[in-house]
């Protein structure tokens, strides 16, 4: 017989392994490439000691003149903090009774929900890792309604729930709509719920994840951004913590990269090995390479991903990659920190179904404190400005 405590037991012991690793490794190609790890977490933060530059203590003279001054390696402490990142499902109590005597369409329905969470906690980990920690999907332009037209409709998608802030975050009681339909071509979305006419939503104001403002891991979009700080630290003083940045403004060619690898290599001696970039350039690469008859070479990557190669580069597309952009990073300098893998909140009696506060539901919620941390910034590279196909 089927029951609220059999349901709890599977979902600890059947489904939390697979989910898991689901989500680590099946998110997309860029998240199996980084590595996770528990190491240089402490409380709530990460504490990450970095280096940087060479190790001054070398040098040449004479046979019997002074050795060398010893000039140790540099030294500088990254302090971010840990992220919270949640998935909850949700179970009706009518759902479960109807198949409590039936356990194979109660695992149907354990199993349609789990694979509901997944899908959304892999799109939008996936999309954090592009983001700027912001949580920041675009901005309104203008508001007919419940139709909202934005900046650029990439990041929108039907099922979101978002929440609409002021140009400068505050509250504007316009939080958890749920966008119902969007419409790519003419960047609009259209919300639930009651008019927005009247709420002062005018452009510019900021459309976020649902309680994700500046909330956020901190992805590509911060690690590659302008802002005067990354991690704490002052990127002027810092010149470490600026990666190389590329102004392509046409068409994207092997020289192009290649330039940009060598620069890397040359200057910081980073090798770069995971080039992601968004669909049209993909094609506009493809593109590139046909025009000059080169063949297309393929490479199957873990996870069973396949990618393009370039003298033995992976390049991917992502959805979540900013148009015309093109990312050439060496993976090796990101890490995930995190306190523990994916778990399931308990109450104070070990449950993980709970119901919900004057509704017969229970839900059930998948958590993760985690922060993306890149101790190089310096030796990745972006190539901007790319005409896409």
């Amino acid at each position: 017989m089927v029951t609220m405590n059999s349901a709890d037991k599977a979902l600890k012991t059947l489904y939390l392994g697979v989910v898991a690793e689901q989500l680590n490794t099946e998110v997309n190609p860029l998240l199996s490439k980084i590595k996770q790890t528990t190491t240089d977490v402490w409380g709530k933060e990460v504490r990450r000691l970095v280096k940087y530059g060479v190790n001054g203590g070398v040098g040449a003279g004479d046979e019997e003149g002074d050795l060398p001054s010893s000039a140790g390696n540099n030294y500088e402490q990254i302090v971010t903090t840990l992220k919270n990142l949640y998935g909850t499902i949700e179970i009706s109590d009518k759902a479960v009774r109807a198949s409590e005597n039936d356990a194979g369409a109660f695992v149907n329905l354990l199993n349609a929900e789990m694979e509901g969470l997944v899908k959304a906690s892999s799109f939008n980990f996936g999309r954090m890792l592009y983001g700027d920690g912001s949580g920041t999907l675009g901005y309104a332009m203008a508001v007919m309604g419940n139709d909202i037209a934005v900046s650029d409709s990439q990041y929108f998608f039907e099922g979101m729930v978002i929440d609409i802030l002021s140009p400068s975050g505050e509250d504007m009681d316009a939080n958890g709509r749920r966008i119902v339909s969007v419409n790519k071509k003419g960047n609009i979305i259209t919300v639930n719920g009651t008019s927005l006419a009247g709420k002062g939503i005018d452009e510019g104001c900021i459309i976020t994840v649902q309680g994700s403002y500046n909330k956020e891991i901190t992805g590509l979009g911060a690690i590659f951004g302008t802002s005067d700080t990354l991690y704490g630290l002052d990127r002027e003083k810092h010149s470490w913590l600026n990666p190389l940045s590329v102004a392509c403004g046409g068409e994207i060619s092997e020289t192009v990269i290649q330039e940009a690898i060598d620069t890397l290599d040359d200057e910081h001696g980073s090798k770069v090995n995971f080039i992601v970039c968004s669909s049209g350039v993909k094609r506009a690469f493809q593109k590139h390479l046909s025009a000059y008859k080169r063949n297309l070479d393929v490479m199957e990557l873990n996870g069973g991903y396949k990618a393009l190669s370039y003298n033995g580069i992976p390049i991917i597309s992502d959805r979540f990659c900013p148009k015309g952009t093109m990312y050439l990073l060496n993976t090796d300098d990101f890490a995930l920190h995190q306190l523990c893998d994916w778990k399931w909140l308990e109450d104070e009696n070990g449950k993980v179904l709970r119901q919900k506060a004057g509704k017969a539901t229970y839900t059930a919620t998948l958590v993760k404190y985690a922060e993306l941390v890149c101790s190089r910034p310096c030796g990745q590279a972006i190539i901007e400005g790319i005409v896409e196909s």
